[in-house]
């Protein structure tokens, strides 16, 4: 695959930053794997950052992941909500009136556990800026775990009260990393309970808003990647192109159902 030339920076302490794209749930991953692979395919050493919207409910599974309930399989026959796969692992995600982000980091260290606890360190001060603490889960990571807000491991973050605000699973190429999470903000209670039983996790006292979030984070992870300075950058026409026809393997269809 040839890197466009949007994805290449000549000099040090830069990075790419997307601009903020809300698309169906198959394209979004098949960007996030696209971004992932040119990078590693083209030798290159810059981080690239995104923040994105999902233009429909949609249930997001690990890549692993093989129980689907028949609950969630009916939900998407209905069209009640998109059902696809993640590149990355763990347990499934309700997507809606929330905030996503992805991260590509061809540095990352190479020890899973340092990876994640540095992109919770960076999450961290950019919520303390906004007034809202946070601190990584201490449940045990648990393989096959089916609903990824149900528990909240190292991996992911939560607020002072033990509530889940962050949950963020990994995707690795040839030592380059992936790594992209859910910022649940306003998400839809009815379709919440009926996916998963339980209500979904609420702010309180006020619920952060979505432009504010990202310029937070974006200031922080900049900050956290040996202060490098973010060049924004939309897609290109090839990788629009690249995505959508990614898409299909991520989506699952009839036949899966």
């Amino acid at each position: 695959m040839t890197l466009p030339t949007s994805c290449r920076y000549e000099h040090s302490g830069r990075g790419r930053l997307l601009p903020h794209l809300t698309l169906n749930g198959a394209e979004q991953m098949a960007l996030d794997a696209l971004l992932l692979e040119q990078c590693w395919t083209q030798g290159h050493n810059q981080p690239i950052l995104r923040f994105y919207s999902w233009n429909r409910p949609s249930l997001s599974l690990g890549w692993n992941q093989q129980e689907i309930p028949d609950p969630w399989r009916d939900l998407s026959r209905t069209g009640e909500l998109d059902l696809l796969r993640r590149p990355s692992g763990g347990g499934a995600v309700l997507h809606g009136g929330g905030l996503t982000y992805a991260l590509v980091w061809p540095e990352a260290p190479r020890q899973k556990r340092e990876a994640y606890l540095q992109v919770n360190r960076w999450i961290t001060a950019g919520f303390a800026t906004l007034g809202v603490g946070l601190n990584p889960g201490d449940a045990p990571a648990e393989a096959g775990a089916i609903h990824c807000f149900g528990r909240s491991t190292a991996a992911d973050l939560v607020d002072t009260q033990g509530g889940k605000r962050i949950g963020s699973a990994q995707f690795w190429q040839h030592g380059h990393l992936l790594q992209h999470g859910e910022i649940p903000l306003t998400p839809p209670t009815d379709l919440w309970r009926t996916v998963f039983g339980t209500d979904p996790p609420l702010w309180t006292p006020t619920t952060p808003d979505f432009l504010t979030i990202e310029r937070a984070l974006i200031s922080s992870f900049g900050k956290g990647l040996s202060n490098l300075t973010w060049i924004d950058q939309p897609l290109s026409s090839e990788e629009r192109t690249l995505m959508q026809q990614g898409a299909e393997r991520y989506r699952l269809g009839a036949s899966a159902l």
